[in-house]
């Protein structure tokens, strides 16, 4: 089955500045991280990336009742857990951008969907951390499968030379996009 959307940049790959590299000009005479349609094509894939896996998120998360926040929440818990790191509502709270109450709405939803469970260890038991539960983990190989699948043929057509090379670019565009989300969140 066809995909409804395919990416599409349509400049010639001989242009200029295809990948859009830091310093060289497009042509277009816009500033090259504008987002505008003038914006180098790498920047422009990068966009195109984010939206289509931002639609599957809403997707699969949609089939199986679970908002992004839900996904985006499980996500973060797993980051940690694989980490050996703690995970309490404040983690959470930090990492999503979310009130307070909004933190106890989704602990709340996930605890009663059987995705989360809050436990009370170690030394202090006044400290609530979060766990996620065999079910989470089930449904979130169940949900992400496909995905997985798809990207792990994509990614066999590459070397393992190129992924090394894709995979220090995608960290660094991670890390910039951190900095920028900082300075976007600073008060003046």
């Amino acid at each position: 089955m066809k995909p409804e959307r395919e990416a599409n940049v349509t400049e010639d790959p001989a242009a200029s500045n295809p990948a859009g590299l830091p310093g060289q000009s497009d042509h277009s005479g816009l500033p090259e991280h504008s987002g505008l349609p003038g914006a180098p094509p790498l920047v422009r894939l990068l966009q195109e990336f984010t939206l289509e896996a931002n639609r599957y998120v809403d997707a699969a998360g949609g089939r199986n009742d679970m908002h992004r926040t839900d996904l985006n929440a499980l996500a973060v818990i797993m980051r940690h857990s694989a980490a050996d790191q703690v995970v309490t509502p404040g983690t959470l709270r930090k990492e999503l951008n979310l009130s307070s109450p909004a933190t106890t709405a989704l602990i709340d939803r996930l605890c009663g969907s059987g995705h989360l469970v809050r436990e009370r260890q170690g030394q202090d038991r006044r400290q609530v951390q979060l766990r996620m539960t065999d079910k989470a983990y089930r449904d979130g190989s169940a949900m992400f499968l496909p995905l997985a699948r798809q990207m792990g043929s994509a990614m066999a057509e590459f070397s393992a030379e190129e992924l090394v090379t894709v995979t220090r670019f995608l960290n660094s565009m991670i890390n910039a996009t951190v900095r920028a989300g900082r300075e976007a969140s600073e008060k003046e």
